[in-house]
């Protein structure tokens, strides 16, 4: 994977209605080998938008019998790791012992901390037929006083994640709190984080925080007199009552929450201090890191 380093900001002004827009990100595709992903965060210009430090969309893929997802153990330091999918299936394992099938509609929240390692893979059964996978992975900052908490996994099934209609448009709230319902996914700072899905021509007013990003997964959306299309991510400021209207069917994700101090970051590693990702880069490189039951037979060395 590597780093978006393309990004357009907008020449709006408040005449033209769409004073709410900060930034248009463009994310690059990195074709991993039949797997897609695109980076939308962090870019250059903006390295979080509330407590989210890194935003990928996995595939749509689609994979042959016999092939599939296979990322080796590979460690994390300092930060929370949360991944949601619409189609498909991995399976979570991590140094904790954890061992996870994610699903679609379930949040899995990977609690860092001090130190956890984990493998992202396919059970047999799934990968002994065709299948397909796309959904969101996303990377929250702990707060300095947390970032060396023991590290943890939280597994929310779909049927636990609040629900909906706004307007006419289903809404999941999948972390935070939004349009009267909250999420029980634990949270470290202010979180949002919500999808949904709008028919042409149907319309939603976005829930006011510090710190929005809205990312169109499919479809295309208009708000005011700037359009939004699939895989861009809109960095909106703090205005209130933004409403979007779509243009054609869509699925959008919208995340924020309160704004954070800067992180270092370097490979899988987050932390307020410089300091700390270089012990962490020592350890993995010593094998210091505990390792994955199960899964202990082979890793990712630091590039």
């Amino acid at each position: 994977m590597s780093t978006t380093d393309t990004q357009l900001e907008t020449e709006c002004t408040v005449q033209q209605g769409c004073d709410a827009i900060e930034l248009v990100i463009e994310p690059k595709a990195k074709d991993l080998g039949g797997f897609t992903v695109r980076r939308s965060l962090p870019v250059r210009q903006r390295r979080s938008v509330g407590p989210w430090l890194f935003f990928d969309e996995m595939g749509a893929a689609e994979f042959a019998a016999g092939s599939g997802i296979n990322v080796r153990p590979h460690p994390h330091v300092n930060l929370a790791t949360v991944t949601y999918l619409f189609e498909g299936e991995i399976l979570h394992r991590d140094s904790l012992g954890s061992y996870q099938a994610i699903t679609p509609g379930a949040i899995n929240l990977m609690v860092a901390g001090k130190g956890i390692v984990h493998s992202e893979r396919e059970r047999p059964e799934v990968r002994a037929q065709p299948h397909r996978l796309h959904g969101l992975q996303l990377w929250m900052a702990l707060p300095e006083a947390d970032e060396e908490t023991d590290p943890a996994f939280y597994h929310y099934p779909a049927s636990s994640i609040p629900a909906t209609v706004v307007d006419g448009v289903p809404v999941r709230v999948l972390i935070g709190s939004a349009y009267g319902l909250t999420s029980p996914v634990k949270t470290f700072y202010q979180t949002l984080y919500l999808e949904a899905e709008l028919q042409a021509g149907q319309s939603l007013v976005l829930p006011d925080s510090p710190e929005r990003g809205l990312y169109l997964v499919s479809g295309a959306v208009q708000l005011q007199d700037t359009k939004l299309e699939a895989h861009q991510l809109l960095v909106l400021g703090a205005a209130k009552g933004v409403r979007l209207t779509a243009t054609e069917p869509c699925r959008l994700a919208l995340i924020g929450g309160e704004a954070i101090g800067s992180r270092f970051m370097e490979w899988n590693f987050v932390s307020s201090r410089k300091e700390r990702i270089e012990q962490a880069k020592q350890d993995w490189r010593e094998g210091r890191f505990p390792p994955v039951p199960g899964d202990d037979e082979e890793f990712i060395p630091y590039p």
